[in-house]
């Protein structure tokens, strides 16, 4: 298939600017790109390169802001595509580099949360190991919301207590609205439980 117009006229500038080191205006155009790959040809494994190349860009003209914009977008389709190593790489890699920043470490949380369900996802324990690493790393962590949240999730699905794990997601959910991605994760580590029905129940 040949890409649309739009891809080749982005491609070419993109080039131009690289040589000439103006690394922002290539990063820009990369964005441009995922984008046209996330709404129009929806090609998220195009879509996640493209993210992971502007980050590089920015990364380059030292705009971590920038950069962790894109990697997150990255972060979050790698986990959608079950690619989970990748996104706890990514999620731990944020987390770490803004825990530190007073303007946005409160967000830092979110993206070890984040790590921790895509552990879960693949292994219990190494949820459980994780979450203790991200406590240790970033002691904010132990009071938040989310990390209360794991904690219970990791004691309903060992004891499998699949009425547990949803009462522990209503409650989260009564006070911090669940966005459509962690309920699908959620969702995920739900249907691991033995007796969870057919694993397609909801969270409410």
């Amino acid at each position: 298939t040949t890409r649309p117009p739009a891809l080749w006229m982005l491609g070419t500038p993109t080039r131009r600017q690289t040589r000439k080191g103006r690394f922002t205006i290539a990063a820009k155009h990369h964005i441009t790109i995922a984008e046209i790959y996330e709404t129009e040809l929806v090609d998220i494994e195009k879509a996640i390169a493209h993210y992971e190349q502007s980050a590089d860009y920015y990364k380059g003209e030292e705009s971590n802001s920038s950069a962790n914009k894109c990697l997150l977008k990255v972060a979050a389709y790698a986990a959608q595509l079950e690619q989970y190593q990748k996104a706890i790489e990514v999620y731990e890699q944020v987390g770490a580099s803004t825990m530190d920043n007073p303007l946005l470490k409160y967000s830092a949380k979110d993206y070890f949360f984040k790590a921790a369900l895509c552990h879960f996802i693949v292994d219990e324990l190494n949820a459980k190991l994780a979450l203790e690493k991200y406590e240790e790393m970033f002691p904010a962590f132990t009071d938040s919301r989310e990390c209360k949240l794991l904690k219970k999730l990791l004691e309903a699905h060992e004891e499998q207590n699949s009425e547990a794990y949803t009462e522990a997601v209503k409650e989260f959910d009564s006070i911090s609205r669940l966005d459509q991605w962690l309920t699908t994760m959620l969702l995920r580590i739900k249907k691991s439980i033995p007796g969870d029905g057919d694993g397609d129940g909801d969270l409410k």
